[in-house]
């Protein structure tokens, strides 16, 4: 083989690698990642933020919001968007504490109701968006006004007060936390559990993405539905699956608050939905489908966690968080456009 032949495919290499590295959603996220990171660990590393302790509490943070993310972002990469998970999560805490300190229920058994609700309010959603052809984003931020309303008229309704407490005596309370709530030892710091659902969560939907035909489909039905229904995609069924799975996320979350703090908040979970959204595309899933990862929803709930403690070690009125958070969504939503942009040149 001649010399030059041998620089062609030495180049033709160096440009696949290119397009391959480009082409991943998560790359901004985990520049992010890093840039988050060192500013913080500059700024506020005296301060705890570089302690055992102080990651803890950053992951604790970024879990939470995590574990709803990788939902939300599997249904924005299939074309789709849910508003309604704010109120759910709202809604499912509360009708677990009413279950169990209104009505004496065991906390699993009333856990199991949950469950059912969110698969219900999912159902509804993805059914909604499908029969009636309106967009997700109309059809999910009216039912989050729906599912919001219900749970103060309802919570209201049946306790006379928007807040409350008591789960600490409910039947099956200690098992449940020590699941949900509970707290894994690492080097002598406490890291909660929720940590390890957050990761098993990202594990899950990484592998359905990449490893399933039902990945196949969401993405396909995310980047063109009328040709992926032309070649047999269910693409119904898949829709209403990603609204039930956003929605068992939602519930999730909602269950895991109200064990951690015993009792429950009608406004609990408020904005959770634009939280979500902002980390997925901080992520690198694309607002109009089609493309996306879990793994960026991992990343971009980390940034998350982050910047909302990293405020706090540096003393930094928390007011001001919104605005980083503002901030980083434009950033992202540009940095995006460009990675998209290089790799189909590329």
């Amino acid at each position: 083989m001649s010399q030059s032949a041998t620089h062609g495919d030495e180049r033709l290499r160096r440009t696949t690698y290119l397009e391959t590295l480009l082409v991943r959603p998560e790359l901004g996220a985990v520049g992010g990642v890093l840039v988050v990171w060192a500013f913080f660990a500059i700024v506020a590393g005296n301060q705890g933020f570089l302690t055992l302790r102080g990651m803890a509490t950053c992951l604790e943070v970024s879990a939470e919001l995590g574990i709803l993310a990788v939902a939300v972002a599997l249904l924005m990469i299939g074309g789709e968007f849910d508003l309604s998970v704010g109120s759910i999560i709202g809604a499912s805490g509360m009708l677990l504490t009413i279950l169990s300190v209104q009505y004496g229920w065991n906390v699993w058994v009333a856990i199991v109701v949950v469950v059912v609700f969110a698969a219900c309010a999912g159902l509804f959603n993805g059914y909604l968006v499908i029969r009636t052809g309106l967009p997700s984003f109309i059809v999910t931020l009216a039912t989050l006004f729906v599912f919001r309303g219900l749970t103060i008229g309802v919570t209201r309704l049946v306790t006379g007060r928007t807040q409350l407490g008591g789960l600490l005596d409910a039947s099956g309370y200690d098992a449940a936390r020590r699941l949900f709530a509970g707290d894994v030892l690492v080097a002598g710091v406490d890291f909660p559990v929720s940590i390890i659902w957050w990761l098993l969560f990202a594990a899950v939907a990484t592998w359905i993405l990449l490893r399933t035909s039902f990945g196949n489909w969401i993405f396909g039905i995310g980047g063109d539905a009328p040709a992926a229904r032309s070649v047999g995609v269910p693409v119904a069924r898949v829709k209403v699956t990603l609204f039930v799975t956003t929605a068992l996320a939602a519930s999730f979350v909602g269950v895991m608050q109200a064990i951690s703090f015993s009792g429950a908040d009608v406004l609990r979970g408020e904005l959770r939905e634009f939280y979500a959204i902002i980390v997925v595309v901080i992520g690198g899933t694309l607002l109009t489908g089609g493309y996306g990862s879990a793994v960026g929803a991992v990343f971009g709930a980390l940034i998350f966690g982050m910047v909302r403690q990293g405020i706090v070690f540096t003393g930094v009125d928390a007011d001001w968080f919104q605005v980083f958070l503002g901030g980083m969504l434009l950033i992202a939503v540009l940095v995006n456009h460009w990675v998209r942009k290089r790799a189909m040149r590329a």
